[in-house]
């Protein structure tokens, strides 16, 4: 079983504390949602744990074996997969030209069109003219194409129809139902707590929440108290 583990984490940005001990589990089939306010540090925490910046505290692990000093792509290759935010794709590439970009030699595509079949029809038109629907699931199709162990997601709902939104869900649902480990940072919050199976809240880069989607679904009043902390003026979310 595939276990991410993260352990008194702490990332800092321009000599800024950001991420201040954070302790995380990503384990397979399960989608792991995190939350929190604009400015949380959820952004900061998936590049920590792609590589992208440093971490300078805490311990990042797969299956036991220590990531947190590794390269980006050293981490990839151990099986994390980061959807970062914007649907980064090439323009003046077609779909199936971006999903080989990232295509190591002993893959192929079929797991790709296999979550989203929509994509195979489209595999010789160019990114650039497709939807935006379209091209995030390029980018997420993209994502998956060497089998990874962990996928990070990063707001892929940014921009995006409600009906697209609930077919990219199913899709991540898929991932998790396949064995892979999901973490999911979402702006529509009760859409991911849907389909998750373990919660996390960030404020103020610090985890203060840890428990069931269902539990915090359930429980308006607790989400803006997580949120917005006790004492603080609520606001709508």
């Amino acid at each position: 079983m595939t276990s991410l583990q993260i352990e008194g984490l702490k990332v800092d940005r321009s000599g800024i504390a950001v991420i201040r001990g954070v302790d995380l589990v990503a384990q397979s089939g399960e989608i792991s949602v995190l939350l929190g306010s604009n400015g949380a540090g959820k952004t900061t925490l998936l590049e920590s744990l792609s590589g992208i910046i440093p971490s300078r505290a805490g311990s990042i692990s797969l299956n036991g074996v220590e990531l947190a000093r590794l390269r980006p792509g050293t981490r990839a290759k151990a099986g994390i997969s980061h959807v970062e935010q914007g649907r980064t794709v090439f323009s003046d590439m077609t779909t199936e030209e971006n999903l080989k970009v990232a295509l190591h030699e002993e893959a192929d595509l079929s797991d790709a069109y296999d979550l989203f079949p929509e994509l195979l029809q489209r595999r010789n038109v160019k990114t650039g003219m497709l939807s935006g629907g379209e091209q995030q699931m390029v980018v997420i199709a993209r994502s998956i194409v060497n089998r990874p162990r962990v996928i990070m997601i990063d707001e892929m709902s940014s921009g995006l129809a409600p009906v697209i939104v609930n077919r990219l869900m199913r899709a991540v649902r898929k991932l998790a139902d396949s064995g892979m480990a999901v973490i999911l940072v979402e702006q529509f919050a009760s859409l991911a707590l849907s389909i998750g199976d373990r919660a996390y809240v960030l404020r103020r880069g610090e985890i203060v929440y840890d428990g069931g989607c269902k539990t915090l679904a359930d429980d308006p009043a607790l989400m803006h108290r997580l949120y917005l902390g006790e004492g603080e003026k609520a606001a709508a979310l």
